[in-house]
């Protein structure tokens, strides 16, 4: 068990029957009345988001959550084949599953994907990914890089605001987080 008063983000509880991922939280003493703890969590098995409100001091059950290093393979229909790379053990993900995280996965690429007890909750990508621009406006002579930006669309179909100076073939690092633009990589 894990008081509300050293929730930090990232931390994983159980509540309700669901394990949640604290997004946000903050501790609140209103002049009047007891203090408590507002959070922001997100279902790590529906993606949901919800503020829910705790008394200071309350106890929660702290969720063990493992993390398991696996490489994506392929789409197989509406699933999606993952391989840990020491066992070589295969497992299937549902596109719905991890619809948010499709928009930035590659062939071949590396993630951590979230076990809790038997069962998988999902994946966590890195913090930035390396995609290739496949279609975009011309950027125009005398464009500068603080002037504004045009959507491109990058290799995976995610659309991205871009500065002018982007073109076609240009390898970004996009932030997963909130799906924007990072760098261009020279």
């Amino acid at each position: 068990m894990i008081s509300v008063n050293d929730f930090k983000t990232g931390l994983t509880i159980e509540v309700d029957g669901g394990i949640w991922r604290v997004m946000d939280f903050q501790h609140v003493k209103p002049g009047k009345g007891a203090a408590f703890v507002r959070s922001k969590l997100r279902n790590l098995r529906t993606g949901a988001v919800q503020e829910k409100t705790f008394r200071a001091g309350e106890k929660v059950a702290k969720a063990q959550i493992d993390n398991k290093r696996m490489q994506y393979l392929y789409a197989n229909g509406d699933m999606h084949v993952f391989m840990d790379n020491e066992s070589y053990e295969q497992i299937e993900l549902p596109a719905a599953q991890i619809e948010y995280e499709l928009k930035f996965l590659k062939e071949n690429m590396e993630v951590q994907i979230m076990m809790y007890q038997a069962e998988t909750l999902g994946l966590e990508l890195p913090n930035t990914v390396e995609l290739e621009v496949t279609e975009t406006e011309p950027g125009i002579k005398g464009d500068t890089s603080s002037g504004g930006s045009k959507p491109a669309t990058v290799e995976t179909g995610l659309t991205v605001n871009v500065p002018f100076f982007v073109n076609e073939g240009d390898k970004l690092v996009i932030n997963t987080t909130d799906g924007s633009y990072v760098s261009r990589i020279q």
